[in-house]
């Protein structure tokens, strides 16, 4: 729920409960992802060639690392939104949409977290990517 609040440049700002529990939430898929990609470094960056025996393997292998690689590329984008979210929780901007600047529903922000458009905005933004696309 969204209550008027002189303290917010917006003049919104959520109840002090919902931010806490955002925060909470966005802190552990934080430490999800920094976790996943501790693991990809300690064992996923492990190539070593006297382990495969021919090389259909040691190039399979190499695709999965090239895979790998590319999914810790879009975590690292997804990091950087959650890291934008927590900065946006302390300076009291946390839950407005980045384009209309209305407020993004607690229902969409408890689906994502991570978000900065409302679903309004969103719906438009895809529908412009499928249209430029398409």
């Amino acid at each position: 729920m969204l209550t008027r609040s002189l303290s917010s440049p917006h003049g919104l700002s959520m109840k002090k409960s919902d931010l806490n529990r955002f925060k909470k939430i966005l802190e552990e898929k934080r430490l999800s992802v920094i976790r996943r990609a501790q693991e990809t470094m300690e064992e996923d960056m492990r190539l070593d060639s006297n382990e495969l025996p021919d090389e259909m393997d040691l190039a399979s292998s190499e695709y999965m690392q090239s895979f790998t690689f590319r999914l810790r590329g879009r975590e690292r984008v997804f990091l950087q939104k959650i890291d934008k979210a927590l900065k946006k929780i302390e300076v009291g901007e946390f839950g407005i949409c980045q384009e209309c600047e209305e407020p993004i529903s607690i229902k969409r922000l408890e689906a994502r977290p991570e978000t900065e458009l409302c679903i309004r905005c969103k719906e438009d933004q895809e529908r412009i990517e499928k249209d430029f696309v398409g």
